[in-house]
């Protein structure tokens, strides 16, 4: 099966099963931008818990924009601090080192559009667990789809009510396991058994 999905920063656990899991991938690229959505953030496990980082992005003054024309904000610091934020809430996980200078590109080098770098990060994470990065994107936008599964609702999280099989997290005895984060989360804890992980969730087809 042919699934249809957002290019996300850093994607959900639930966005990344079924893209390992589906036959293959197509990204939608002709969206019109929606706020508070993973088109740009994700969520980690902090020392404190859950904790969103959020990538600040230009704003057109009509409100409409296409995902793949928005700019990343300029005049704020977020790399450094999303960088930061990763390190405190992973620094003692077992993987981190082992993958941090694979992620390091997205915090140390500037990306002008907001679509391209959430390509570069999805590169990553399959360069990390060792897949080839295959997709297609699409080249005009549809409100209903019969070609695909369309699974363009995981990038509102909102609307994702994914249960993940628990895997031990850095926390887990101060907050307990916390569902469906970030890839990330998933990497830096499991390394490269994330993939087997992965291809045995439970999906809903």
């Amino acid at each position: 099966m042919s699934i249809l999905v957002y290019p996300t920063y850093f994607p959900s656990i639930s966005q990344f099963a079924q893209m390992v899991q589906a036959g293959s991938i197509t990204f939608e690229t002709e969206d019109n931008f929606q706020k508070q959505t993973n088109r740009n953030r994700m969520y980690i496990y902090s020392p404190n818990g859950r904790q969103l980082l959020n990538i600040p992005v230009k704003h057109s003054s009509d409100g409409h924009q296409k995902t793949k024309d928005i700019r990343i904000e300029k005049n704020f610091d977020w790399q450094k601090l999303h960088f930061k934020s990763l390190e405190a809430a992973y620094r003692s996980s077992p993987y981190f080192e082992y993958f941090e200078d694979a992620i390091a590109p997205i915090y140390f080098k500037k990306q002008p559009f907001l679509m391209d770098l959430n390509f570069q990060a999805l590169e990553i994470v399959y360069k990390c667990l060792g897949l080839p990065f295959e997709f297609s994107k699409t080249e005009e936008y549809f409100h209903e789809v019969s070609d695909y599964q369309d699974l363009r609702h995981l990038a509102n999280g909102k609307k994702d009510t994914f249960e993940c099989e628990p895997y031990h997290q850095v926390f887990h005895e101060k907050h307990g396991f916390l569902n469906n984060l970030s890839i990330l989360d998933l990497l830096f804890n499991e390394g490269r058994h994330a993939l087997d992980y992965l291809k045995r969730q439970q999906i809903q087809r």
